[in-house]
């Protein structure tokens, strides 16, 4: 607990070297030997520590999940500040480690959550990473490319962070990012960028209730195509809001047909 946390002085690092063990010189040395050695190759810090914070919740991680990042914090804020009291089903599409879908969970206390993902790996963390947090999530494995999810409940609020990163700005990543973390989290084609905001956008004709609202996270170079997109799909009030760094992040808009 604390204690250890006040004896190491080093916070979080000192509280992931024990996990029930007794924090033996021996043990903690190894442990920490051993993490130096994975951050030396360039592993991301969140990965060799097993977790990371995101919102007010504890999120563990490993290589089947993207490491949160703040703009989807930020997405988080914006969803939860605007449907306060809001008792909607909200369904999180490509879900990752659950940290959208936990952090709506456990903030919007009367909502129900859905949680979407192709990964059985990704799924069984995001399902552990509830449990720990005492977030009430529904997971579901569904390709939302291909399929029609009949067994999808409606829902009054669509969100996701799908992969939006085309492959030609791959030149532009840091090697940690593209060494380990999951590509096919990350990376769409060149040719079809959008491709997972329109299979969500078809799966909202039929399971998006009318007035509904949708939140995406976006490329920042995709600000205006998404804006056409929404509109295409009959919503409204649709906005493209910039993320604390100024740049094209998020997309929403409201289903009015």
């Amino acid at each position: 607990g604390l204690g250890t946390e006040k004896i190491f002085r080093s916070g979080r690092m000192a509280l992931m070297l024990r996990e029930n063990e007794p924090l033996t010189g021996s043990s903690y040395k190894k442990r920490v030997m051993s993490y130096c050695r994975r951050l030396t190759t360039g592993e991301p810090v969140q990965y060799v520590l097993g977790e990371t914070g995101f919102y007010n919740c504890r999120i563990r991680l490993n290589k089947n999940v993207l490491i949160p990042r703040p703009e989807t914090e930020e997405l988080a804020d914006i969803v939860i500040k605007e449907n306060r009291g809001t008792e909607a089903r909200i369904i999180d599409f490509g879900t990752g480690s659950g940290c959208l879908a936990i952090a709506l969970s456990v903030n919007l206390s009367s909502v129900k959550v859905t949680a979407i993902d192709i990964s059985k790996g990704a799924l069984k963390l995001a399902a552990r990473n509830a449990a720990i947090n005492n977030a009430d999530v529904d997971f579901m494995h569904a390709d939302i490319l291909s399929e029609s999810l009949p067994g999808l409940p409606m829902a009054g609020i669509f969100i996701s962070n799908p992969p939006y990163v085309r492959e030609s700005e791959k030149k532009l990543m840091r090697s940690n990012v593209l060494d380990f973390e999951p590509g096919k989290s990350l990376f769409v084609p060149d040719n079809d960028p959008l491709r997972f905001y329109r299979a969500i956008l078809n799966i909202s004709v039929e399971k998006l209730n009318r007035g509904g609202l949708i939140y995406f996270e976006i490329n920042e170079a995709m600000g205006d195509s998404m804006h056409d997109l929404l509109e295409k799909f009959g919503f409204s009030e649709i906005r493209i809001i910039k993320d604390i760094n100024g740049k094209d992040r998020f997309a929403a808009g409201r289903k009015t047909t």
